[in-house]
């Protein structure tokens, strides 16, 4: 997001875009008066602006590798805050905004109608939902009855099938060890 995309969510939020121009070139413009001065400009649950001061360095050209001497400077920085880190991480979710439009007499009236509407709409939708659902819920029951019977069967006739199965290799092998015990 931009400056102008910035101004643009603004106004659509208080309805008026030169003001909303004017409030955010004002901010900014505080901000970085602030700053410049070496005051810290704290705003809580979203960060601090602050001005740092770097230490002189030894670095290195990326390019020849040579050894270079960096001198001290004072880098503008910004600190998140708390509250913002944890939205950005998905720990918290994002408030809605307390600011509202200022709305006409005539533009409540519209809306009050609106609601009247769609609650209407929302209330036959719910009763027509119910009576389907409950419809197929009953139709789920008995398919859902009928699998696990059949499943039950399955179940059964398999075990059954094992232990038939099960009985000759159990007769060979103790006719085995019997005719082994009789030879010797």
């Amino acid at each position: 997001m931009n400056k102008a995309e910035f101004v643009e969510r603004i106004a659509a939020r208080t309805g008026d875009r030169a003001a909303a121009k004017e409030v955010v070139d004002v901010a900014i413009d505080e901000i970085q008066r602030a700053v410049v001065k070496g005051e810290k400009v704290s705003f809580a649950g979203f960060g601090v602006f602050e001005k740092r001061q770097r230490a002189a360095r030894m670095a290195r050209n990326p390019r020849t590798g040579e050894a270079v001497k960096v001198k001290k400077t004072v880098v503008p920085a910004f600190r998140p805050g708390t509250g913002f880190k944890e939205l950005v991480t998905g720990k918290r979710k994002a408030v809605k905004s307390t600011t509202a439009k200022k709305a006409t007499p005539a533009k409540k009236a519209a809306a009050k109608k609106a609601t009247k509407k769609t609650a209407a709409k929302k209330t036959t939708r719910a009763a027509s939902k119910a009576t389907r659902s409950t419809a197929t819920s009953r139709v789920g029951a008995k398919k859902t009855a009928a699998k696990k019977t059949t499943a039950k069967k399955a179940a059964t006739a398999k075990k059954a099938v094992r232990k038939t199965a099960a009985k000759p290799a159990a007769k060979k092998t103790a006719a085995k060890k019997t005719t082994k015990r009789g030879r010797s």
